[in-house]
Formats: structure tokens, sequence, C-alpha cells
């Protein structure tokens, strides 16, 4: 085995699975510090009108990220599986394909986000007092799309290869670099939220480069000149498990833009709540995209090793303890939720305790089903693992419409309080599908296997699959 890696074919699933969570948990962590510190500046320092800002270039940030995280989680599902296959060679095309594929997506997002944001903004009905910031900040985001694909793509690759432990301490540097700069260039340089900005991007490519110092000291990843040339069956196989996760990240991104649309026609203090509320969203998330990924490699390093009975035992594991820890999350929300979501706002007292009071409904409200999130991320992510990137897109797309009925409903029916549902309306329908299309898959895979036994006839798992479905081993 490969130093820096870890073959998950082997030993007890639930502790291999938790192992390799926690560290993801540990980087999501600090990830987050740095979001949250950007908003926490931002909000002490600048003001509400300011946090607000912030909150509505989310959803377009979101979007474009969502291209770039979505390819190369996509990529890594064929990287995953070769390992898992102990085919080196196929390991190597895999990743040099994965990064050539990577760079031109770098250069789409900066492009397309840098084109997109000032018709998408007015578009999203943004306040007048509010869209000169979220311009300032957006372009500063998306002028380092660069950083961002890089450590994305390094990060994915070391996540195939089984290993969580490098993205997390790329991920405490990141978010101490981030800490250190956001305090220096907001808090004494009065560079407001291009400040943050700024932070941000140069905490990232950090991160990116320490990825690759730790990836260039891999022996199973020495790529020769022959592993960049250009291969079109590989790079073909790469794109049509990235572009279902693109798509799916693209559709739930236009949902959100929906919420955020509604939201901003009830003014900045509605935007500034949403915005405090989500971003401890994002901690409330970061044990489920956790597990997430760590589903991910164990049911694609599985899948390559034909242990289809591991992956059913995984399965197992990975719902108990992502619901036990989704109820404890839920409650130490309840409990420490509103002094929490105080860090984000300052102004004016009463201006104060309104954002709050909008921000704590919105929070209780996910907290109370935050255990249906962390089912839905476990079930995406093993289906992700197994080489199905079309029912996970799928899943996207009922997301988007759950959540955008929500929105545009609901207020009618029980006002403004309507729209806190929208987010767990989402949940509720993609986590619907993706159990069912699970176990209709596992079942599939598993008459297959009885059918070889009996008469001797090719498995699924030795065949090419269908091209929209799966990748070959």
């Amino acid at each position: 085995m490969a130093e820096n890696a870890k073959d998950m074919t082997r030993g007890k699933p639930g502790k291999l699975i938790f192992s390799f969570a926690v560290p993801l948990m540990l980087g999501n962590i600090f990830q987050q510090m740095y979001t949250m510190v950007d908003t926490m500046v931002v909000g002490q320092v600048v003001g509400v009108e300011a946090l607000a800002s912030l909150g509505a270039a989310e959803w377009l940030q979101w979007m474009i990220l969502g291209l770039i995280t979505g390819a190369t989680q996509g990529f890594s599902i064929l990287i995953a599986q070769r390992f898992g296959a102990d085919d080196q060679k196929g390991l190597r095309k895999a990743v040099a394909m994965s990064i050539l594929w990577s760079g031109a997506i770098a250069v789409v997002a900066t492009v397309g986000g840098l084109l997109a944001m000032r018709p998408v903004l007015a578009l999203l009905n943004t306040p007048e007092n509010i869209v000169g910031n979220s311009i300032r900040y957006l372009t500063i985001i998306f002028a380092g799309m660069i950083a961002v694909t890089g450590y994305n793509i390094l990060a994915s690759i070391l996540r195939a290869l089984g290993n969580s432990r490098t993205p997390l301490v790329a991920m405490i540097i990141a978010a101490l670099i981030n800490v250190g700069l956001d305090l220096l260039f907001v808090a004494v340089f009065h560079w407001g939220v291009a400040g943050a900005a700024a932070a941000t991007v140069i905490a990232q490519a950090f991160s990116c480069l320490f990825c690759f110092w730790v990836i260039r000291r891999m022996p199973i990843l020495a790529l020769r000149a022959e592993d960049w040339k250009w291969d079109g069956t590989v790079a073909k196989r790469l794109i049509m498990l990235g572009v279902p996760v693109v798509f799916q990240n693209t559709v739930i991104s236009l949902g959100g833009m929906t919420v955020q649309y509604v939201i901003n026609g009830f003014g900045f203090l509605y935007v500034a709540g949403f915005t405090a509320a989500n971003k401890l969203y994002g901690l409330l998330e970061v044990a489920a995209t956790s597990f997430g990924f760590s589903m991910a490699t164990y049911a694609g390093q599985n899948l390559g090793a034909r242990r289809l009975d591991r992956i059913r035992s995984g399965m197992r594991s990975a719902c108990r303890m992502a619901v036990i820890t989704a109820l404890i999350i839920s409650a130490a929300m309840f409990v420490f939720g509103k002094p929490l979501l105080r860090l984000f706002i300052s102004g004016e007292p009463d201006v104060v305790d309104q954002v709050n009071d909008i921000a704590f409904r919105y929070l209780a409200v996910m907290s109370a089903l935050l255990f249906v999130l962390y089912l839905l991320y476990v079930y995406r992510s093993a289906l992700q693992g197994m080489g199905d990137t079309v029912t996970p897109m799928i899943s996207g797309i009922v997301e988007m419409g759950m959540r955008t009925a929500a929105v545009l409903l609901l207020p009618l029916i029980i006002g403004v309080d309507g729209v806190y549902f929208a987010e767990v309306a989402a949940w509720l329908g993609a986590t619907v599908l993706l159990m069912t299309a699970y176990y209709r898959r596992m079942r599939r895979l598993r008459l297959t296997e009885e059918a070889q036994s009996i008469g001797g006839a090719p498995s699924a798992l030795d065949a090419p699959p269908a091209e929209t479905q799966q990748v070959e081993r």
C-alpha cells in the first residue's frame, strides 16, 4: 500500500469510515472557520449592510464553486475505483486527465463568474445599498478561482486514495492564514469586503500549494510523460462522471438563488439574518459532508475490489453514525444558536435583535430536521462512489423543485415564516429519491452476482457500465 494512502477494502467498515471522516470533519471545521471569520469580521467591523452584501453574493459564488467541486468530485470516483482495483497505470492516467480537465474548468469558472456577477445580482433584485460591495467581493473571489480549483482537484485525488489527513492539514494552514489576513486587511487596513475576499483567496492558494507538495512526494502518483498524453476514452469517462455532479450542484444553486430573490424582497435585514444563519449552516453540515466523502471513497474502492458485502455493511454503519452526529449537533444549535449568531451581527440594539431573531428562526427549522440532510449526504455519496452520478443529479433537480415551490408558495399560506422551510423541503424530497435508488441499485448488483455464481455469466462489476451511469473498474 502506497505511503499517504489508505486501503478501505480491508478492515472493519465502521471504523474505516469513521477514521477517514474525522480528519475531514476537522478540515471542514477549519474551512468553515475561515468563511465564518470573513463574515464575523465584516459584520462586526464594517456593519450589517456589509454583512448583507456577503449574503447577496453567496449563491452565485456557490454556483461557480459547485462547477469546480462537482467536476473534481466526479473525477475522484474513477481515481478511487482504479486504486481499489490496484490498477496503477490506470490510476496515473486518471489523475493526469483529471488535472488537465481541472485547468480548463478553472478558466471557465473565472471568466464565467466575472461575466455573470452583475446581471445575476440585478436579476436577484439585490438591494441598491449592498450591491456595490457584493460586486467588489465577487470580483476578487472569481479572480482567484485558479487557486480554488487547484486545491479541490488535489484534495479530491488525495481523498480518493484514502488520504483525509493532508486536506485537514491544508485547511488548518488556510484557516490560520485567513484569520490573520482578515484581521489585517479588514480591521487594520479597513479594506472592507474586498479585504475579506483577498484573505480567502490567499489562504486557498496556500492550501493548494501544500497539497501539491504532498502529492509530489507520493511514488504512486509519480506521473510519467506518457500519462500526460491525451486519452480520449479516459477523458470521456471523467467528464461523464463529473458533468452530472456539476449539473446537480448547478440546479441546487438555482433553487438557492430563487430563495435569495424572495429574501431580497423582504429587505436587507432579512438578507443579513439569513446570511448569519447560513454561516452556521456551514457548521451544521460539516460532519455530513465528511461522512459523504468518506462513503464515496469507501464505496468506490470496494466496488473496484468487487466487495458488495462491504458496501452494504459500511452503509449501515455510516447511516447510524450520521444520524447520531446530526442529533447531537441539532441539540447544540438549539442551546447555543442565539449567542453564536450574535457573533456575526453588530449595530443598533434593535437592529441586532431583529436580525438575530430572523436568523435563529431559520436555524431552528434546519436543526430540527438536520438528520435528513445527513442521510442525504450518505446515500448520495454512496451512489456516486459506485459510479452512479445520474441519480444524484436528478436529486439535485428534486431539491431545486422542492426549494423553489416551498419558498414561492409557503409565504402565501403562512406568511414570511414560510421561507424558513424551503431548505428542509429540499432535503426531504432528495433523500427519499436517493434512498430508493440506492436500495434498488444494490439489489440489481446482488442479483447479477448471484446469476454469475450460478451460470458463470459476466458480472456487472466486470463489464463497462452504461455511459451515463457508471465507469469501468
